[in-house]
């Protein structure tokens, strides 16, 4: 698919993998609306690369609409890639105390990481299907972020893995729903992917992570999930899949 002149909503765009998003499908030509809560960076990219920036809860259908408005505004919207992140509860299942893991928080993570991605999805979704088809029919790609947590959670991520279990879950059912749309539906699942977000803790992650991963030994980069975000794109037969991005990594228990 096209991405040069096509709208693309990048929701999370500000953050690490939201960033490298926005700015390569910016160099390829895409009209981008970063759809995210930290306004200042969210401005500064705006500045910096003359796309729009809209702030956007993707927990709320009505602040998803007004971003989607605002992407069909410049150009018919056929790309949605939802980076988006949020509050992550943690803990055993049962503590070192006995107590069970606290119900709210599993409720918390949830609505973030799996809720709000279901929600932004099927509003692109419903967006996406009023554009005219291109080629075989196509009308656009929808990209959701997994987690290689959502195969192999470690001790303490019950809350996170089964959120982005959910996620990993959707994307062949969305896929198979939309299929009459022309619309295609993907997921990445990053391993461990160093992004500006961790700060002074960088270096020590790198040290603790890299000989554990098989190749390369390194942890990963923001923009190796965008290069394979537009390699998506780019490829009608890349359909209701979740391709890891991890160097062969597998999560330990711990």
């Amino acid at each position: 698919m096209q991405i040069n002149g096509s709208s693309a909503l990048v929701v999370g765009g500000t953050g690490g993998l939201g960033e490298a998003t926005v700015r390569r499908l910016h160099a390829a030509g895409a009209k981008v609306v970063v759809a995210d809560v930290a306004d200042e960076k969210g401005k500064q990219l705006e500045d910096e690369l003359g796309i729009r920036y809209v702030h956007t809860d993707a927990t709320s259908e009505e602040s998803v609409l007004a971003a989607i408005a605002e992407a069909e505004a410049l150009a018919p919207l056929r790309i949605s890639v939802d980076t988006h992140g949020g509050p992550a509860k943690g803990g055993r299942l049962v503590g070192k105390d006995g107590s069970p893991l606290p119900l709210d928080g599993f409720k918390i993570t949830i609505e973030f990481y799996l809720t709000a991605v279901f929600n932004v999805m099927r509003l692109a979704a419903a967006a996406i299907a009023k554009t005219e088809p291109l080629e075989e029919g196509a009308r656009g790609v929808i990209i959701n972020t997994a987690s290689i947590a959502g195969y192999e959670g470690q001790i303490g991520q019950l809350n996170y893995s089964a959120a982005k279990g959910g996620v990993i879950g959707m994307t062949l059912v969305a896929a198979r729903d939309l299929s009459p749309l022309g619309i295609r539906v993907m997921g990445i699942a990053p391993g461990t992917i160093n992004t500006p977000a961790y700060g002074k803790a960088a270096d020590q992650l790198e040290q603790y992570w890299a000989p554990q991963i098989p190749f390369p030994k390194r942890m990963g980069r923001s923009e190796e999930y965008a290069q394979l975000a537009q390699a998506i794109i780019e490829n009608n037969y890349l359909n209701g899949d979740v391709i890891r991005l991890d160097g062969a990594l597998r999560f330990p228990p711990k």
